[in-house]
């Protein structure tokens, strides 16, 4: 299947580079080699990485249980001071009721990463897309770019699709029950009109290595949106642990000195 539309590049590759510089260093105890790292002028990869979008029309039959919190006093007997003493508390129960209904949804553009290339867990997390931006797929727009095909099959694209549709539904019933809990026993989801389409969208990508492994940072090149994976840097961590110890046994010190008025 060839793309179907494509979000075309907004951020220029300095003005990504600038947006990775800040998210690097806005994190705790990263080594101090990983800004530098982007304040070189290291080159990032400009890659247009595929997805699959699909759109339900959804109707759904619940039954479950609607769980509402009450409270009873009763009279306990504790120990104060070696004295026993009776005092009252409250004690929560859950009072149970049966509960069914329906409740409907349209899925529009259900993103499911398409690459198994990319890093999942980075890619799934690049969520802000405005996909009112899709342009039709032209050749043009790739020029000075990769761009990868997609080896997540369809299928499997659309049970992952699914599959996120469905913890979204499970939200919707229970707050359709309602109460302080809910028991959910059964779904049963008519799925309508179900369409897909496949689509390219715009990363910037980046790999630093440290300590031996690699690293791998994501820049959304529509909005800017960072992600990545981060190191953490052993000597900046020890230093502050013993600073805290030190910081502790001063105030101790002191402390039993009177030196805090004790």
């Amino acid at each position: 299947l060839k793309p179907q539309a494509l979000v075309p590049f907004v951020l220029k590759e300095e003005e990504a580079r600038d947006r990775l510089t800040k998210w690097l260093g806005s994190l705790w105890f990263a080594p101090n080699r990983l800004l530098e790292f982007t304040r070189k002028g290291r080159a990032l990869n400009g890659i247009y990485v595929p997805y699959w979008t699909f759109d339900a029309d959804t109707d759904s039959r619940y039954r479950g249980q609607r769980g509402d919190y009450y409270y009873e006093t009763r009279t306990v007997t504790v120990t104060v001071n070696g004295k026993r003493q009776q005092r009252q508390e409250q004690v929560r129960h859950t009072r149970w009721s049966s509960a069914s209904g329906r409740v409907s949804r349209r899925f529009d553009d259900v993103l499911v990463m398409a690459s198994t290339g990319v890093p999942q867990h980075l890619g799934n997390a690049l969520s802000n897309w405005d996909l009112s931006q899709l342009a039709p797929y032209s050749p043009d727009y790739l020029a000075g770019f990769q761009a990868e095909g997609y080896t997540l099959a369809l299928a499997d694209g659309h049970v992952r699709a699914r599959d996120e549709m469905e913890r979204v539904i499970d939200g919707d019933v229970r707050r359709d029950i309602g109460g302080d809990e809910q028991r959910v026993e059964n779904i049963d989801t008519d799925w309508q009109d179900e369409t897909f389409k496949h689509i390219l969208l715009p990363v910037w990508m980046a790999a630093y290595k440290y300590g031996g492994k690699s690293y791998q940072f994501m820049v959304n090149g529509q909005t800017g949106e960072v992600r990545g994976e981060r190191p953490w840097s052993v000597w900046k961590i020890t230093f502050a642990v013993l600073a805290v110890l030190i910081l502790a046994a001063v105030a101790f010190y002191l402390n039993e000195k009177g030196v805090f008025g004790g």
